[in-house]
């Protein structure tokens, strides 16, 4: 006699979970995706609103100032060497996705990792699920952004937090637990409170880690874009996406060298920023 396990309908448990959530948050989700896109879209048209030379030499001057002369030198050769492929417009708009979608990873993942950091019961509930959202497969994640958010740039910039912000959280707390005890006791010891403490001795302590996680979201952000451009996100993503499709590898080697220039500036900048002494 054979014996057959009815399958368990976590599928259908699933899609029937996200139609009900979007028809409930229809509102919410209509509000964030015309913020969000309206903020993508006003930065993109500033941005190239300017001449590309200008904006090229705010760049070369923020690398050299940050990171050094050669980076300064090796960041004006790759950007200028972008222009001249004509892949501006599409650095411009991927520059745009990758910043505000980590400006908001960020936003997100500082203030969760410092609830973590400093009690062990948040701490133990948000662990799992960031073991859980690095694991799991980013192309999983585009599925529920397009119900909610429909095909474009807003999906893709959600779909680029999600799986960019657990770095964030897990370097705030490293660099927050990583304070040596005796700098802790020592603010106790002068009767600072909790916000003092954490101010004035934590956080300032923990900013070379903090921006460690800050330039691993952003490299991940980057990881996105040609995945997200498989829901609209455009930009050189959309370029590498569309040479994949018509079969022209040199198109989409040019593409991937602009992906990887911007990550290298934005890596290097970022960097130099977490080393310095604060």
């Amino acid at each position: 006699m054979n014996f057959t396990v009815p399958k368990f309908p976590l599928a259908k448990l699933i899609d029937n979970g996200l139609a009900w959530l979007t028809e409930q948050i229809a509102a919410v989700t209509h509000a964030l995706s015309a913020g969000v896109g309206t903020a993508i879209d006003g930065l993109t048209a500033s941005l190239l609103w300017l001449p590309p030379w200008v904006l090229i030499a705010i760049v070369v001057a923020i690398a050299w100032r940050t990171a050094g002369r050669k980076v300064g030198i090796w960041s004006a050769a790759g950007l200028l060497l972008l222009w001249n492929l004509r892949l501006w417009d599409a650095t411009v708009a991927t520059f745009t996705l990758v910043l505000i979608s980590t400006f908001i990873a960020v936003a997100i993942g500082l203030p969760v990792g410092i609830a973590a950091a400093l009690n062990q019961r948040v701490r133990k509930m948000v662990v799992p699920i960031l073991d859980f959202m690095q694991t799991m497969p980013a192309f999983v994640y585009l599925i529920p952004a397009i119900p909610f958010f429909g095909l474009g740039v807003v999906s893709a910039s959600v779909t680029t937090v999600i799986f960019a912000t657990p770095p964030a959280i897990r370097l705030t707390i490293l660099g927050i637990t990583q304070v040596p005890e005796e700098l802790v006791e020592a603010a106790d010891a002068f009767g600072s409170s909790r916000w003092q403490k954490l101010f004035k001795v934590q956080l300032p302590m923990a900013v070379p880690t903090i921006m460690a996680g800050v330039n691993q979201t952003i490299m991940l952000a980057l990881s996105m874009v040609v995945i997200a451009a498989m829901i609209g996100a455009g930009g050189l993503g959309g370029e590498v996406w569309r040479a994949i499709q018509r079969l022209q590898p040199g198109k989409g080697f040019e593409a991937g060298l602009a992906i990887v220039v911007l990550a290298m500036i934005l890596d290097r900048i970022t960097q130099r920023i977490g080393q310095r002494k604060y």
